[in-house]
């Protein structure tokens, strides 16, 4: 440990160089105030800053690192890829690998693209949607996040959410005049909406668990409702999972509905995160027939000169390859789940309110007596109050989410010592929260 802030040398170097210092939003501690913690390096369920400083790590780079840091078998597949090349700009094996193993997993899929980003894939799903069906309109949901393209950022979760913003400058109002927003699990607004618009509609985009308003489900009705509307209409449903995707479930949220739901299947998959393994790799999926429409099939347009990168194909092989293995989310669940109790009992102990919720390796838990349903409630939290809690977790060398507004995850490599810790230490900063 040193005595001098490194943390606080590089940021004030990289406010001088780079927007806000970071390279995304929510990474520079406007919500929760203070000075961003810069990485080091990382192992297992650990990383440590610039200070030398471990912390228990929730946010796992945003979900990817499911296994943890550094699994072994995922570090060696990387090694052995870099040394066969990075990048070709042609296909490879690797590829339909990785095609395979997505499609084998996810029933609802016949047919995948890789690209680079969870934004490139929302984007090109949209896109795909409007070119297959011929019409304009999509509907999404308020406080779903589905990337910074232009025509999703309308009412989104996420960084906006932290900052307070609607939509984003720079967006024209004639680019999202298609772009439906709705109220999450509003029934009534939703049928509302397809009697004005249905014919109309290309795609319904949805978070089927939210996780850029903290976590926040897709109540059943709701979502049976989403599917039978979707098929009336003409309108194919999407699921944005690149948050939840390989993470609540071996299949997805999706998989996690269809047991709820008979029959239940969305007509398209938008993936990231996970499939990656820690490298910039997504997937947008669908039926046959509407991936056809691709180019050099089909008359939709995508491409991109990384796409199906042979270093991160390598990397998300082999974390899919790993989370198969039997009783993976059985004990992923049951680690994250043991996480939300204690921390809810901890509150709870020392007379503070919350709530939480979880789903495999992702949870949320919010500073109220129960869960909230929709955006609107969701912007009622006290953000001072988390603040607190925020920045008492880190200095008791825990690292959750630096804003109100966004899901945590847990790894494979967490241990009963970890949530043990992370506990007590929440318990402590419990105690001098307001009641």
């Amino acid at each position: 440990m040193t005595s001098v802030d490194r943390n606080q040398l590089l940021f004030d170097r990289a406010k001088l160089l780079i927007p806000g210092g970071v390279n995304s939003p929510v990474r520079a501690f406007r919500a929760v105030g203070g000075t961003p913690r810069f990485v080091q390096r990382a192992q297992g369920a650990y990383f440590w800053d610039a200070n030398g400083q471990r912390y228990i790590d929730y946010i796992g780079s945003w979900g990817p690192m499911i296994l943890g840091h550094g699994h072994p078998a995922v570090v060696e597949a990387v090694q052995k890829a870099v040394l066969e090349g990075f990048s070709y700009g042609a296909p490879t094996e690797r590829e339909v690998e990785l095609a395979e193993e997505i499609i084998k997993l996810v029933p609802s899929i016949d047919m995948v693209r890789l690209v680079s980003s969870g934004t490139e894939a929302g984007m090109s799903a949209i896109r795909l949607a409007r070119g297959a069906t011929g019409r304009k309109k999509i509907i999404k949901f308020e406080g779903c996040y589905h990337g910074h393209a232009d025509a999703l950022l309308v009412k989104a979760g996420s960084g906006l959410a932290t900052f307070g913003n609607p939509t984003s400058a720079g967006v024209p109002p004639e680019v999202v005049q298609h772009t439906i927003v709705l109220e999450y699990n509003n029934v009534e607004q939703l049928e509302a909406a397809f009697v004005e618009h249905g014919p109309e509609v290309a795609c319904l985009m949805i978070e089927p668990i939210a996780g850029n308003m903290n976590f926040v489900r897709a109540s059943v009705p709701f979502m049976k409702r989403c599917r039978e509307l979707c098929t009336q209409h003409g309108a194919l449903l999407a699921f944005d999972e690149v948050m939840t995707g390989f993470r609540v479930a071996l299949g997805g949220a999706q998989s996690v509905y269809a047991k709820l739901i008979p029959g239940f299947e969305p007509d398209m998959t938008v993936m990231g995160k996970v499939i990656g393994g820690g490298m910039p790799l997504a997937a947008f999926g669908a039926k046959r027939a509407v991936m056809e429409q691709l180019a050099p099939l089909g008359g939709v347009y995508q491409a991109g000169t990384l796409s199906g990168n042979p270093v991160a194909t390598a990397c998300g092989l082999a974390t899919l390859r790993e989370i198969q293995k039997p009783g993976f989310y059985e004990n992923l669940s049951a680690t994250t789940r043991s996480l939300v109790d204690g921390l809810t009992a901890a509150a709870h102990a020392e007379g503070v309110t919350m709530c939480g919720d979880s789903q495999g390796g992702m949870f949320g838990f919010f500073l109220f007596d129960e869960l909230p349903q929709n955006y609107a409630k969701v912007m009622t939290t006290d953000g001072p109050t988390f603040n607190q809690l925020f920045h008492g977790l880190l200095d008791r060398g825990v690292y959750i989410a630096p804003a109100l507004y966004e899901a945590g995850f847990v790894s494979a490599a967490h241990t009963a010592q970890d949530i043990a810790d992370t506990v007590a230490a929440a318990r402590e900063v419990f105690k001098g929260l307001p009641r």
